[in-house]
C-alpha cells in the first residue's frame, strides 16, 4: 500500500488522519494560527499547551536572533555558557522559594526521567536504597519516555509497553465528579488522601517519592484536584520523609492563576518538573529542579559513584534559555498574571453561559486557563459515550469551521490558550464549542 505523506504523527491514529482534510498551519500571529490558504484559527491549546505569550512576541523573538549570532550550541558536560547561567539565576528568583538548583533537558517527559532518576540514586547515596518506590496518582500522565511511561494510568497509552515498564504504586486521585466516595456529597471527604496515608503507614520505609501533578491533572481530562488536596500530600511526604515530585510540566508558567500551581497552597516540593512553557512555547527546553539538600546527597568529591549519571546533547542550549530568559522578562513587564485573572473570570462566565445547562456536558472543570469539558451520554447517570463514537474529536473538528483549533482528551473537550488570549477570542472559542456540539448532535434526541 503506497503512502505519498511522509509524516507519522504523535498521538495521532494516521488512517483516520488521511482520510481527512489537513490542515497545515504555514505561520502563526498573536494568538492566532495561520494555515496555507490564509485562515486563521485561535490556538485554543496553545500549541499543545506550551505557548504562553502568543506568537511573535517581539521580545522573546529578538532574543533569539541576538543569542543564534553568538552562540548555538554549547555542551554542559564539564563548560558552561552566560545564557543557561543567567536563566537559572532568574528562574530560581520565580519559583516557590527553596527550589535552588536547576538541571535541564530537552522536554518534559526527559526532565521526569531526571526526577525519577534524582529521587532513587539520592536515597541510595544516602545510604538506604530500599527506598526505590515510586507512589503515583491513578490516571497520571507524566510523559512517553519508559520511565515517566511507567508512572502513567492503566490504558492505550501504557498497556502496549508493559514489558519495558515498572509498576508504581497507586494512589486515588481527586477526580470529584466520578469519585468512589464523595463524587454525589457536597464536599470532599479527602479519602484519596487517607489511601496516600494508610500506603505510606505501611511501606513508607521503601518508597523513594510521591509525584503528581499539582491541582491539575492534564492529560487525564484536565481533572482539578480538591482545594487542600496537595498540602495535604506533602504533610503526608514530611510525616514519613518521603520525597515529593511536583511535576509542572502543564501546570507551570501562570496557566492556573499564579506562576506554579504549587504556589496556590504555598507548597514547596522537593523536586519539581517545568517544560512545555518555559521559553514561553517557541522552543524545546525543560527543566528539573530541586532543593540544596537533594543537591548536596550528590555532591562528594571523593565518591565519583554519587554523580547523576544522567545528560543530554542539547540540555541548556543557548538560544533556548534565551528565549526562556526573554517569557520571564515579559512576566515581569506585562503583568500577565493580572491578567490572567481577568480572562479567568471572564472564561468561567462564559463556561457557565454557553454549556452549563447543555444535556451532553457532564462537568466542566476550569483551573485558571486550564479547562476540561467532559462530554456524557447522559448526565443523571453519567453515562459515557462508546469510544468508538468519537464525540470529542468530532466536537473540535466542527469548531474548526468557527476558527477555533481545539483538540479532545477522549470525551473532554480540552480549552487551555496562550495567556495573551484576549476577551473576544474567548467568547470566539466558547461559540466554536457550542457549534460544534450543535453539529454533533443532530440526529441525536439525547442533545438539546
Amino acid at each position: 500500500m503506497a503512502h505519498p505523506y511522509r509524516i507519522w504523527h504523535p498521538f495521532t491514529q494516521m488512517a483516520r488522519f488521511d482520510a481527512e482534510s489537513k490542515l497545515v498551519i504555514e505561520r502563526a500571529e498573536g494568538n492566532r494560527l495561520i494555515d496555507r490558504d490564509g485562515r486563521e484559527y485561535i490556538d485554543g491549546v496553545a500549541s499543545l499547551w506550551s505557548n504562553i505569550h502568543g506568537h511573535g512576541h517581539p521580545r522573546i523573538v529578538e532574543a533569539i536572533k541576538a543569542q543564534a549570532t553568538k552562540l548555538q550550541h554549547s555542551t554542559l558536560l564539564g563548560l558552561s555558557h552566560p545564557s543557561a547561567i543567567e536563566f537559572a539565576d532568574s528562574l530560581v528568583r520565580h519559583l516557590p522559594e527553596g527550589l535552588s538548583r536547576v538541571y535541564y533537558s530537552s522536554d518534559g517527559a526527559s526532565a521526569v526521567e531526571v526526577a525519577l532518576k534524582m529521587a532513587i540514586q539520592y536515597w541510595v547515596n544516602l545510604g538506604h536504597p530500599e527506598r526505590k518506590r515510586i507512589v503515583a496518582l491513578d490516571m497520571a500522565y507524566h510523559g512517553d519516555t519508559l520511565g515517566a511511561n511507567s508512572l502513567g494510568g492503566d490504558g492505550p497509552f501504557r498497556d502496549p509497553y508493559q514489558p519495558l515498564l515498572f509498576e508504581p504504586l497507586r494512589i486515588p486521585n481527586g477526580y470529584r465528579y466520578r469519585c468512589q466516595w464523595s463524587a454525589d456529597g457536597p464536599e470532599c471527604d479527602s479519602s484519596c488522601v487517607n489511601a496516600l496515608r494508610d500506603l505510606l503507614e505501611i511501606r513508607g520505609s521503601e518508597v523513594a517519592a510521591v509525584i503528581v501533578e499539582p491541582r491539575v491533572q492534564g492529560a487525564a481530562g484536565m481533572i482539578v484536584a480538591p482545594v487542600g488536596n496537595l498540602s495535604s500530600i506533602r504533610q503526608l511526604c514530611d510525616d514519613h520523609g518521603v520525597l515529593l515530585i511536583a511535576d509542572e510540566v502543564a501546570t507551570g508558567f501562570g496557566r492556573t492563576g499564579e506562576m506554579f500551581a504549587c504556589d496556590l497552597e504555598g507548597v514547596v516540593p522537593d523536586i519539581m518538573t517545568l517544560g512545555k512553557g518555559i521559553t514561553g512555547g517557541y522552543l524545546p527546553l525543560s527543566a528539573t529542579v530541586t532543593t540544596d539538600r537533594v543537591y548536596d546527597a550528590f555532591y562528594d568529591v571523593s565518591d565519583r559513584n554519587k554523580t547523576l549519571f544522567h545528560g543530554h546533547t542539547f540540555a541548556g542550549n543557548p538560544i533556548c534559555c534565551a528565549a526562556a530568559m526573554a517569557s520571564l522578562e515579559i512576566f515581569e513587564a506585562e503583568s500577565v498574571l493580572e491578567r490572567v485573572s481577568q480572562r479567568t473570570a471572564f472564561l468561567g462566565a462564559l463556561l457557565h453561559e454557553y454549556f452549563a445547562d447543555h444535556a451532553w456536558v457532564g462537568e466542566i472543570r476550569q483551573q485558571g486557563l486550564m479547562v476540561g469539558i467532559e462530554l456524557v451520554r447522559d448526565r443523571a447517570t453519567r453515562e459515557s459515550f462508546p469510544p468508538a463514537d468519537a464525540i470529542g474529536w468530532r466536537v473540535c473538528m466542527a469548531a474548526r469551521d468557527r476558527g477555533v483549533f481545539v483538540r479532545p482528551l477522549g470525551d473532554v473537550v480540552v480549552v487551555m490558550p496562550p495567556l495573551s488570549i484576549e476577551e473576544e477570542e474567548l467568547a470566539q472559542i466558547a461559540e466554536a464549542v457550542q457549534h460544534g456540539l450543535r453539529e454533533v448532535g443532530r440526529g441525536h434526541d439525547t442533545v438539546d
